[in-house]
């Protein structure tokens, strides 16, 4: 779209990726130029407060509580070049766009970059929610003010995850453990987490028993001439099934009514039945109808993405913002299922190409969002433009993970739009009698899809992985009522209760839906950051929470209930949205969560008790830190009350008799006899405590398993635990594990040969003595102060005393390895059009440009990391600048000797500065945040 003549605009985005793709759909005239993200943010730590504010008490908050919530907004390092360049630019142009994404944020974005560029030109916004050359075009022509009502929305959300996180950790520090978090949503998350663990922790598992009968027809006719049918009734009792069992305690629900068939009745049955006639009883057919899924939104994306691509919330948020910046598909941070007409005509008429005339309904299909709290006018996410490009049009323009999200987005979209799925279900009953007069019945059920309209198109998936797919038929011969049947088979078959089961990143998401609470903007970092503070950690793709997580949320739940209340955390997300919306004041709102004040928004039980201010400090008195950091499991057989204690050096387990007395315990530690405590191994998940893993562990009085007797010293062999990892024990001598080795698997062999360690492997002709033996850089033979390394950890033990001394005759040079090719090679930087690849070092993955070197962060690959964010954490170490080198000391000439007086002002003085000191090292601090991150809740 040309410019007016002579005018020369600036359109502000927040990525580089996107600002290249929009400069190609605009004219001369237009400068593109990109903020990498939020430009400014409330201070992260006591060096970012500017020296006028330092002497002010609400300088650690960033925010001045009692004057408004005022908050204070400091231009992050990181940003600061990128700002002096976008504000020369902003002088040198007639008009400014701001082009930032349409929802909270990028409004935020929006105002805050009119804040700290302060243009003399007209300032205009310019939205849109695909990036097309019809759609850039329609936002220029189309500009609007900027909404402070969204402005204000996300200030006050910023202001309350501060407030409610520099209160509530600062308590969990003093009680827990240092450099702990808790966040307004992170801990709600946690606790839902905590709380499916700690019902795995209290199932109690239970058999039951039933017949698979394999029954066959005479005469088929069409379909299958045999079938399975399962026994659901004995003498008009319903034999039962998992549901009919309590969890906790693995007995029959009292008054349930069924028949609990053990193996032996399930066999005997079984036999009974067997050459008996089986005969139908019921036939009912009912017609098969299934609508089509709705078109993705933020958080079913992220669901779909986990349960068929196994991505992760972040991986996938990454690549849809890869796709949204390129042009593919729609913004991809929505709750809205709504498709524009536009969309829905592109729909309609590509099914019909690929699919025919028959497979497009009469009327376009509407859909109406379930989610809680819906928010910001978007679409649904879908592929961008007026004429869908298929999966096939974009395979060599994309990437394999962005080919797949792709697909995945075009075929829901496509699917949403389609026929429904139709056909029949069959549900039959088959009655056998044995010879004492015992009623059996079996049922059988089938499903027949006569049109499988959407489903050609897409298919959902499930997070119960054993589940049947919708498409999936399952065919029964022409049945009706009185026809026999022969039984081919009878075979009792033995089933047990499941746990519940843990949540995956896509059913957490799915259950803070729910809930109401949360946003699209904010899912992928609460599972990103719960991950990050140690509280949950993934097996596969189960989130698994820690003891750290147990002692933190009993903490909330017994102290602070409220704040990590579901409904109260959803109804904080209804006040951002009222204040979204206008109908209120973002000051009265956190005026009542901080001081308890009444008479306007907010939480009315918080501010009863006098607002999060009173909360956390006249409560801390009563917490007793030795009781947070206890988690109870049981008590044993011998009436001692076994629990999990969370330590300085992690959690171990510890057993006592209530009310006998204690050996003294040293500092932050509990007082236990060495017998009474034992080492919790890592990776161990908290229901895998079960009580015979809980005595295996305390075997020996220090969670020791014995392995056998020395055949030489008759002493015991035990394998331990200790704090740098396994090891072996017998007597005097001791012996870690080697790499290759794994306590769960070592055997009594293994161990023998580790204890003769170090071994002698010969005498050399000088008189002295050649040893093997394992070290902390690997395998190695020594000669007096002579050392060799050894190629594998099995020449520990076959070494000869010639390959020894050979060894130990070669000059000791350190062999130059050849440079490791990288692990990816990402293209140009934006910013400095230098190449930029990940290589593997020796602490992990890194990126550079050949100069700057940056450490990948914890959760990211470098599979999925993008150009943008590698370029942002290279521009980030970039401002922070080499590392200050250390100062030899200067020489001191020798004090003279101070008196008394002088001595104790001077240590007075010093302890003075040591808690100053400690106040600002104490200040909580946020992670910078990326050029595409959203507010962490």
């Amino acid at each position: 779209m040309p410019s007016n003549a002579g005018t020369t605009r600036l359109v502000i985005v927040e990525s580089p990726a996107k600002a290249k793709t929009i400069s190609g759909y605009l004219g001369p005239g237009y400068v593109v130029e990109a903020s990498f993200g939020h430009v400014r943010d409330l201070p992260r730590n006591a060096a970012d407060v500017p020296a006028k504010y330092k002497g002010e008490a609400w300088a650690r908050l960033g925010v001045d509580v009692d004057n408004g919530f005022h908050a204070l907004y400091v231009v992050s390092a990181d940003r600061r070049q990128q700002i002096s360049k976008l504000t020369k630019l902003a002088k040198e142009v007639d008009e400014i766009f701001l082009a930032t994404d349409e929802d909270r944020e990028g409004e935020a974005i929006a105002w805050h970059l009119v804040e700290t560029l302060k243009p003399k030109v007209p300032v205009r916004r310019m939205v849109f929610h695909e990036i097309t050359k019809p759609a850039i075009q329609a936002a220029v022509a189309n500009p609007r003010e900027i909404d402070r009502d969204l402005v204000d929305a996300q200030e006050a959300r910023r202001i309350l995850d501060r407030l409610y996180g520099y209160e509530v950790s600062p308590v969990l520090w003093k009680k827990v453990m240092p450099k702990l978090s808790a966040g307004r949503v992170q801990s709600v998350a946690t606790r839902i987490v905590v709380e499916r663990e700690r019902q795995r922790m209290a199932f109690r598992t239970a058999e039951y028993w039933d017949i698979l009968a394999t029954l066959a027809v005479t005469n088929p006719g069409e379909g299958p001439r045999s079938f399975n049918a399962t026994l659901v009734a004995l003498n008009g009792d319903r034999i039962a099934t998992g549901k009919d069992f309590e969890p906790t305690t693995g007995r029959v629900r009292p008054g349930a009514g069924v028949v609990h068939l053990d193996e032996g009745g399930a066999r005997g049955l079984a036999a009974r039945l067997a050459d008996r006639p089986f005969t139908v009883t019921r036939v009912e057919e009912k017609p098969y109808r299934r609508r089509p899924y709705a078109p993705f939104i933020t958080s079913t994306l992220q669901q779909e993405a986990a349960r068929k691509l196994r991505f992760s919330s972040q991986q996938t948020m990454r690549t849809a913002q890869r796709l949204y910046e390129n042009g593919y598909i729609t913004y991809m941070r929505t709750d809205s299922v709504n498709l524009s007409e536009t969309a829905i005509a592109a729909a309609r008429r590509q099914i019909v190409e690929l699919y025919g005339e028959r497979s497009v309904p009469p009327e376009p299909r509407r859909y109406t969002g379930k989610v809680k709290n819906a928010q910001e006018a978007h679409e649904a996410i879908r592929p961008a433009g007026d004429n869908f490009r298929t999966p096939g049009d974009v395979a060599k323009e994309l990437s394999a993970e962005e080919f797949k999200l792709y697909e995945l987005i075009w075929r829901r979209t496509i699917a949403s739009q389609m026929t429904d799925a139709v056909g029949s279900s069959v549900s039959v009953r088959i009655r056998a009698t044995t010879a004492g007069g015992e009623e059996a019945d079996f049922g059988a059920t089938g499903k027949t899809i006569t049109d499988p309209g959407f489903l050609r198109a897409y298919v959902e998936s499930s997070d119960d992985e054993n589940a049947e797919a919708e498409d999936a038929e399952r065919r029964l011969p022409n049945l009706v009522k009185d026809q026999p049947l022969t039984a081919d088979e009878l075979a009792a078959q033995g089933h047990h209760t499941q746990p519940p089961a843990r949540y995956t990143e896509a059913s957490l998401v799915k259950a803070l839906e729910e809930l109401g609470i949360g946003r699209p903007s904010t899912y992928a970092s609460i599972m990103q950051t719960i991950q990050d503070r140690g509280y949950v950690v993934k097996r596969g793709q189960a989130m698994i929470p820690s003891f750290l997580a147990f002692a933190v949320i009993g903490l909330m739940e017994r102290h602070y209930p409220r704040l990590i209340d579901y409904d109260f955390t959803a109804s904080m997300e209804n006040e951002l949205d009222e204040i979204a919306g206008g109908d209120h004041a973002a000051v009265d709102f956190l005026t009542a969560f901080y001081f308890g004040s009444s008479n306007g928004t907010g939480d009315q039980a918080i501010a009863h008790a006098g607002g999060l201010k009173k909360l956390v400090t006249e409560n801390l008195s009563e917490i007793d830190a030795r009781s947070v950091n206890s988690i109870p499991l049981f008590t044993d057989d011998d009436g001692r009350e076994v629990v999990v204690r969370v330590g300085r050096y992690g959690p171990y387990l510890q057993r006592r008799v209530p009310g006998e007395e204690q050996a003294p315990a040293a500092e932050g530690e509990e007082g236990t006899s060495p017998g009474d405590r034992a080492p919790i191994p890592e990776g161990l998940a908290p229901d895998e405590l079960t009580p015979e893993k809980v005595h295996e562990l305390f075997l020996g009085g220090g969670g020791e398993r014995k392995l056998g007797d020395d055949p030489a010293t008759g002493e015991p062999i035990l394998l331990k635990s200790g704090r740098f990892g396994p090891y072996v024990a017998s007597g005097e001598r001791k012996s870690s594990l080697l790499r290759s080795q794994s306590p769960d698997s070592l055997t009594f062999d293994e161990a023998l040969k580790l204890l003769s360690l170090p071994r002698l492997v010969g005498v050399g002709p000088d008189g002295a003595e050649v040893f093997a033996n394992n070290g902390r850089y690997g395998p190695y033979v020594k000669r007096g102060d002579e050392f060799r390394s050894l190629d594998s950890e099995d020449k520990m033990f076959t070494v000869t005393l010639d390959e020894a001394l050979a060894l130990l005759a070669a000059p000791k040079t350190r062999q130059r390895r050849a440079a490791a090719p990288p692990l990816r090679e990402m293209g140009n930087d934006p910013l400095t059009e230098k190449p930029l690849v990940i290589k593997d070092g020796r602490f992990g993955p890194y990126v550079t440009d050949g100069e700057t070197n940056a450490s990948l962060r914890r959760g990211q690959t470098p599979e999925a990391l993008s150009l943008e964010e590698a370029s942002e954490m290279l521009a980030e170490k970039r401002a922070k600048g080499p590392a200050p080198k250390k100062k030899a000391a200067a020489k001191k000439a020798p004090a003279k000797k101070a008196t008394a007086k002088k001595a104790t002002a001077t240590k007075a003085t010093a302890k003075k500065a040591t808690a100053t000191k400690t106040t600002a090292k104490n200040t909580p601090a946020t992670k910078s945040t990326p050029a595409k991150a959203r507010t962490t809740d």
